[in-house]
């Protein structure tokens, strides 16, 4: 039998009274690609952080064995040198440089006790082109796309003649078109005999890519599975302990009165005067879900986002809310009842240094003010438990910080905070991205039951399941106008990208 490259062993990993890991026992082969899933706080960041060296040996119970020899990493350093690199979901590469500095830095080559610029452009080409990866060596990093940088981010890694690469959800902010590089890339990886470590919600990657499947729940190894036969039910099973029947439980009722209306749209980007909306038409229902779909670029984010008040100038048409125009900045948006839930909770949801409680408070602090004017702290705790409750937030309390949060839970909070303003529109942009699946069916759940109370969900995905599954009538943009819409009953994935590529004419309203 082969011995495994890398080997954790009864790993239990304390935070004060919290248990993140118990008896934690995983191992990788050799040449092999090997996923790791769990809901968020399943314990997968904490078992990379403990294999990388983040977490130091003496910091956890257990062992840690490379090559049948034991290993104690007390660095990061430490991991790197035996020949192990992990790429996290933020990134870690310098804006102002170029893509060569940034994949030698730290390890220039030196001529004459100077760095050699040449041979750093010349290398970094040389492993751009073993990649096949059309990347301009000489570009600034800030200047390219998040998926060019994703990539640039794996050859740094590779660099460093990596045997061991774990990738954490490296395809979180990636096109389909560079998901497929991606994987293609980590095949040729797998063929040279370098083992990866593929940490990924979307398991339709996970099957596509892996040949063994570790599955951890609460802090523990659940089962690892081999590959062939598998299935994503069989993951789901595993790792939320429980049969799930149905992916997408929409429960649709009968449209109520338009709360929305959005008639000839037409805005233009500031700075440079560009239309990014150009034309669009469509009304939301009191009790439905308008699913807003399209390729990177169509424009749906800064359609919620014009409609909220936080972008763009109003060239033509008109935006009515409960019959009356909408427009000014987004507090007045609030106070009429639209509230937005931003595709980047870190930047524009959350403030990750601050507690729970300070977060969900933000927006609708005016419900909570006494008649002196001053803040009322024993209504706003009130509030907030009631929330921090309803969506079962798992933190122990709420003045727990956010930024430790996992992914789910701070995207818990940044909906908590939405809906603590009593919103009767709820614009949901890509709400389940970079969460397990767990936490999307409690999304799924919630906007049910939010939809069964009369109030009215705008959801744009990229996740075209995500979308038919959810929605009750679906607008497909394309170049900033609308490309197809498409009932429930219409619409199909071969639908919906054409409309998005621009080659159908709208449908239906």
């Amino acid at each position: 039998m082969t011995t495994p490259i890398l080997e954790a062993r009864r790993i239990t990993k304390r935070f004060g009274a919290v248990t993140a890991l118990r008896d934690v026992t995983f191992d990788l082969r050799p040449g092999e690609i090997h996923a790791l899933c769990g809901e968020n706080g399943a314990g997968k960041s904490t078992l990379i952080k403990t294999l990388s060296g983040i977490h130091p040996a003496g910091s956890y119970d257990g062992q840690l064995v490379m090559e049948g020899k034991p290993v104690a990493f007390k660095t990061t350093k430490d991991a790197e040198a035996r020949g192990l690199a992990v790429i996290y979901q933020e990134l870690a590469l310098v804006p102002e440089m170029s893509v060569a500095e940034n994949i030698f830095l730290g390890q220039e080559p030196v001529k004459h006790g100077l760095v050699d610029w040449l041979a750093v452009v010349e290398r970094a080409k040389k492993l751009l082109q073993r990649f096949e990866l059309a990347i301009d060596p000489e570009a600034r990093v800030g200047d390219l796309g998040v998926g060019q940088q994703q990539l640039v981010e794996i050859v740094k890694a590779l660099s460093k003649e990596s045997r061991v690469l774990i990738l954490d959800e490296p395809t979180a902010a990636l096109s389909d078109t560079e998901v497929t590089i991606l994987l293609d890339i980590l095949r040729g990886l797998r063929e040279r005999g370098v083992t990866c470590v593929y940490i990924s919600h979307r398991l339709e990657e996970v099957l596509a890519i892996a040949d063994r499947v570790t599955v951890l729940r609460d802090g523990q190894t659940i089962e690892t599975l081999e590959r062939e036969g598998l299935t994503q039910a069989d993951i789901i099973r595993r790792m939320v302990g429980r049969e799930i029947t149905d992916l997408f439980p929409r429960r649709a009722g009968a449209p109520g009165e338009p709360l929305l209306s959005v008639n000839g749209l037409t805005v233009a980007r500031p700075g440079d005067g560009k239309r990014v909306l150009r034309d669009v038409t469509f009304e939301v229902h009191a009790g439905e879900v308008l699913g807003i779909g399209g390729l990177m670029g169509a424009g749906r984010t800064e359609l919620l986002m014009h409609l909220f008040g936080a972008f763009g100038r109003r060239v033509a048409g008109t935006v009515k809310l409960h019959g009356a125009p909408l427009g000014g900045p987004p507090h007045r948006a609030i106070a009429r009842g639209l509230v937005l839930v931003s595709e980047d909770r870190k930047r524009y949801g959350l403030i990750l240094d601050r507690d729970i409680g300070f977060n969900l408070s933000l927006s609708s602090l005016q419900a909570v003010v006494g008649g002196a004017g001053l803040i009322s702290k024993d209504v706003e705790v009130k509030r907030n438990q009631q929330m921090f409750s309803s969506l079962r937030v798992k933190a122990p309390t709420l003045e727990s910080i956010v930024g430790g949060l996992s992914g789910g839970n701070q995207q818990k909070v940044v909906l908590g905070k939405a809906l603590l303003t009593d919103p009767k529109v709820i614009f949901l942009d890509e709400p389940t991205r970079g969460i397990d699946v767990g936490a999307k069916l409690e999304v799924y759940e919630l906007v049910n039951r939010l939809t069964a109370a009369g109030q009215a969900v705008v959801l744009v995905s990229s996740e075209l399941p995500e979308l038919m599954g959810m929605s009750d009538r679906i607008v497909m943009l394309h170049e900033g106008t609308i490309g197809g819409s498409f009932s429930r009953a219409e619409a199909t994935a071969e639908k919906l990208m054409a409309a998005a590529l621009g080659h159908v004419a709208q449908e239906a309203s």
